[in-house]
Order: structure tokens, then sequence, then C-alpha cells
């Protein structure tokens, strides 16, 4: 496995240390795409949705925030605005994120159990929030990384972590693109950099705030580093939406198609820099209730610090995040699919299996539409 010596700007996917960057996408390409995948459609959607320079009324008329809100979730997986603009940049994804996670936050709605729902998503984004930001203090853009594979917590975990990257001195070196201060509750960073479940609930009264105004042009921020191990028969599907994710949100990719050990040991000969991993890891998953939001390896295993923001993060509240700010997903979770592994031991979860239609075929609920932990993985072999 040799060592990736392009710039990080230059730094698309590969696989096992050989070059598989997509192009980047056009209007053309784009359209094209859109038409004939619902995987591209969903991307589509955020990378040509309202740019950081349009007013909040085209922005609500024509971005993935608004389809979130006036529209089933399906219309993220299958459908997106048109196509005219060109594909945004890191800042400005970065901004865009930021914005519309502000303005969850500070979202409120009126029925009492959808609001208790919001309310505690609220606050798990805020403590999220504190281990991140916490994190990109502790570690500069060469030294963190991130797991991700598509799925739905990682993908909650990214746009958090780029939604906080406009207030990370290292990773932003541009005076103007760090000149906004925020602040951010004392108990959130406690929590963060100390407290293993439960988490208290941060203090609503000092809410998370930073810098929303236009991205400055020069320089970028620093590409997030990530790794991508995938399970040795992976979804077609997957594999779509992670290529054009991470061709999307600029993200500098290694794909591995080895066991999680190896995997990580060629991925830190590869990256020798990388000393912690950001992880989509939440307690309900195999082997992690004992994680606290910054845990070391077990001896044995490469050794790097594990950094999970999300790691209290109950099953609803993932999908409550994913929806209300509009944030696309792969398309196998609109067929029931609530857990994605590889071909041979995921399917779709019979806790959202409808009675089969006059034909005999077995349909399925979304997978948003599954509400106990405790069903998650139903669909999953091991």
């Amino acid at each position: 496995m040799t060592q990736d010596s392009r710039s990080p700007q230059d730094a698309g996917p590969r696989i096992n240390g050989v070059a598989a960057k997509p192009p980047p996408p056009t209007p053309t390409t784009i359209a094209a795409a859109t038409a004939a995948s619902p995987v591209v459609a969903a991307v589509a959607a955020a990378a040509v949705g309202a740019s950081s320079n349009a007013p909040p009324a085209e922005e609500a008329r024509g971005g993935v925030a608004a389809a979130a809100a006036e529209a089933p979730a399906a219309d993220l997986v299958a459908t997106g605005p048109r196509v005219t603009a060109r594909p945004r940049t890191l800042p400005e994804i970065c901004y865009t994120l930021r914005r519309k996670v502000l303005a969850f936050l500070d979202e409120q709605i009126q029925d009492a159990h959808e609001d208790r729902l919001l309310r505690d998503t609220q606050d798990q984004a805020r403590v999220s929030m504190g281990v991140i930001e916490e994190a990109l203090r502790r570690y500069g853009p060469e030294d963190i990384s991130l797991a991700y594979n598509g799925g739905k917590d990682c993908l909650v975990l990214l746009v958090l972590i780029l939604a906080c990257l406009p207030v990370a001195p290292s990773f932003a070196p541009s005076p103007a693109f760090t000149a906004a201060t925020h602040t951010t509750s004392a108990s959130v960073l406690t929590s963060a950099a100390t407290s293993s479940s439960p988490t208290p609930a941060p203090d609503r009264s000092e809410p998370i705030r930073a810098a929303t105004s236009q991205p400055p042009p020069s320089p970028p921020p620093e590409p997030l580093q990530a790794i991508y191990i995938a399970p040795p028969d992976p979804f077609p599907e997957v594999e779509e939406f992670v290529e054009v994710s991470t061709a999307e949100y600029h993200l500098d990719l290694v794909r591995y198609a080895l066991p999680m050990r190896p995997a990580l040991e060629a991925y830190l000969g590869d990256r020798p820099a990388v000393k912690a991993i950001f992880m989509g890891t939440r307690r309900t998953d195999p082997h992690s209730e004992f994680l606290k939001h910054f845990s070391p390896t077990d001896k044995g295993w490469p050794q790097f610090m594990r950094v999970n923001p999300v790691i209290d993060w109950h099953y609803a509240e993932i999908w409550t995040f994913i929806r209300r700010v509009g944030v696309p997903f792969c398309c196998l979770y609109q067929q029931g699919f609530s857990s994605l592994g590889g071909v041979t031991n995921t399917r779709p979860n019979p806790a959202l299996a409808l009675d089969p239609g006059v034909d005999g075929t077995k349909k399925f609920r979304p997978a948003y539409e599954l509400v106990r932990d405790d069903e998650e993985r139903l669909g999953r072999d091991r």
C-alpha cells in the first residue's frame, strides 16, 4: 500500500491506494445522473441546491432544507431541485450546513410528542458539536480523520463536523474565515471532554453560535480526511452513495476492501500523522456500551483516539436530525433497511414489513418510521 502523494485538494476516493477519483460534477453530468439514479439524485440535491449566496426566500424554494420541511423524506432520495448551479466549494458547504444546523437548534414545534423528540435531538446535537469542537482544538487537519461508510450515523456526524469547521482555526487558516466568535455552553464542553452516558442535557439558554456570514474567497479549509472500510460484498447503492457524497462534501477519502483491523493498520501506515478518528458509533452498536466521547483503541488494535460525538444518540434522534435538516441519504433506507452491512448479512428490517400486496410482493416501510433502538439491527445477521 503506497503513501498518497497528492495534495489534499487533489485527493479523491481511492481503492487500496489506487486512484479512483470521480470527475467533479457538472450541471450536465448531474442532470443525466439524476434522471438515472436515485442515489445520485439525492446528493445532486445537496450539491446544487441553494447556494450560500442565495437569499433566504430563494433557498427555501430550491434547497434541500425546503424539501425536508415541505415534502416526504422520499423526495430527498429520489428527487432534487433543478440543476443550474456549479458544484459548491467546501467553504460554501460548511457555511450552508452551519446555517441549517443552527436553524435546527432554534426550531420549535407545537405537537407535544414531536416537541419532546425535537428537543432531545437538539440537545444531542449541541453536545455532539461541543465534542467535535474540542476534537478540532486538540487535533489539526493532518491529525484527525473520519470513519465514513455512507450510513445514517456517520452521515449525521459528517454534517455536524462540517458545520463546526468555520470555527475551527486549524482547519480554516484565513483570518476572515475564523473572525467571528462563538459561545458554547460550559456544560457542553465539560460533557464533551470527560463524561460518559448518560450525558447531562446542555443549558438551552446558551446555544452554540458562530460564523454564518459568507465564506471568504481564500484560502479554503483543509478537506476532511476519511477512511471507508468496505464489506466484502457491499451494496452497489451504498458504494454509489459513498462515491457521490465524498465528491459533494470534498472528503479526502481512502477505501479499503479489508477486514477492519488490517484496514486500520493499512490506513495508519498510509497516513502516519493520523492520531484520532471520528467514529459514528452509538451505544447500541456491538461492543460500544462503555465507550466515552474520547476513547483510545483497545490493546492489540492500531492505536489512535476514537472520537465518538454521537455515542449517546438514539435511533429516532438520528432520523429526526436527518429529516429536519434535510440531509440526503442512501436510497436503501427508503426500502426498509435500518442498518447497512453487506449484501449477504443485511436485509430489510422485519419490524418494518407491510402486508404483502395482491401480487405477494414483500414491501417495507422506510427506516425512519422505526422507533425502538432494540429493533434497529433486526435485519442484520450479526
